[in-house]
């Protein structure tokens, strides 16, 4: 049946479901800022009056750590890769990770760049495991190292027995229902990490690489808590941000957005720092690692599909 002429054509277009998580993201976020305007808005106020020296240091640091993402990424392949594109790789995979949670956005980035250096999909994806093992393994010892230097910041909160009861009840579920496939990806990581350790420069690589990412990291909430003069020491800054970092792994968001972020505030609130001043810091580092570099790692990323390195 032919539709009359002057009928309007509609046309139908897929909207990509990264666009539309995207686009939840920003709601909840505009949401919590609405929410909380007049702390953001009294941290903005205290943040542009901040130390501009420190807050270049903060600046630097942030740029350092994809340096040192690319080291790590190297550290854990033992076959060489192009440093540059390494690199500028990194960099395009921390504006992806704003789009998909826990950190889906750089692995699927760093999966496909790994593939495009030859090594088959596995190979790939245990790299991809053996650099997040390391990095979660520096992060358990500073955390724990951290706690000894500052005795009695760290708090765990109570949680009902039935709580942890329920937790282990899924754990050993989850392990045995997917005991074969965890076997199968445990006995190809280890191989990785073997073959990884048996070359020292690369085992360096991996593990300075990690070591100094998650230094750097906290070194960021270090310079911009100096520069906004907040009344805590260094030390007790990076425990706040390496707990709240690893609080937030339980909320995964698009680039910890939103629980990170009240995870960070929270824990430097509950550290002795005024809410604004929390919100200052929080602001500047999100400001640093995350907004202000977003749109050229996005033209980053696309420069990269273009030239067919991803």
């Amino acid at each position: 049946m032919k539709l009359p002429t002057d009928a309007p054509a509609v046309v139908h277009r897929r909207v990509p479901w990264q666009a539309g998580i995207a686009l939840a993201v920003l709601a909840s976020a505009a949401v919590l800022g609405l929410r909380h305007w007049a702390v953001i808005e009294a941290g903005a106020d205290r943040l542009a009056v901040a130390d501009r020296g420190w807050l270049l240091t903060a600046a630097a640091a942030t740029v350092a750590t994809w340096v040192c993402s690319a080291l790590a990424q190297q550290g854990a392949v033992a076959q060489p890769l192009p440093a540059g594109r390494l690199t500028a790789v990194q960099f395009a995979a921390s504006a992806a990770n704003h789009v998909l949670p826990a950190g889906l956005g750089a692995g699927a980035v760093n999966l496909r760049f790994l593939t495009r250096c030859g090594l088959p999909v596995g190979r790939s994806a245990t790299a991809l495991a053996v650099k997040a093992t390391a990095g979660t393994v520096v992060r358990a010892v500073l955390i724990a190292v951290l706690a000894l230097v500052c005795p009695g910041v760290l708090r765990v909160p109570h949680v009902p027995p039935l709580f942890w009861a329920a937790a282990v009840a899924v754990a050993v579920g989850a392990v045995l229902l997917l005991s074969g496939p965890l076997r199968r990806a445990a006995r190809a990581v280890l191989t990785d990490v073997r073959a990884v350790h048996e070359l020292p420069a690369r085992a360096g690589a991996l593990w300075g690489g990690s070591l100094a990412f998650a230094c750097l990291h906290a070194g960021v909430v270090i310079a911009v808590a100096q520069a906004l003069g907040l009344p805590l020491p260094p030390a007790q800054v990076a425990l706040a941000y390496f707990a709240a970092s690893s609080a937030a792994v339980l909320l995964p968001t698009p680039g910890g957005l939103g629980s990170l972020d009240a995870a960070l505030a929270v824990a430097l609130t509950l550290s002795g720092v005024p809410a604004a001043a929390a919100a200052s810091t929080v602001l500047g580092y999100r400001l640093l690692t995350g907004w202000l570099p977003l749109i050229p790692g996005l033209l980053t990323l696309g420069l990269l599909i273009r030239r067919k390195v991803l």
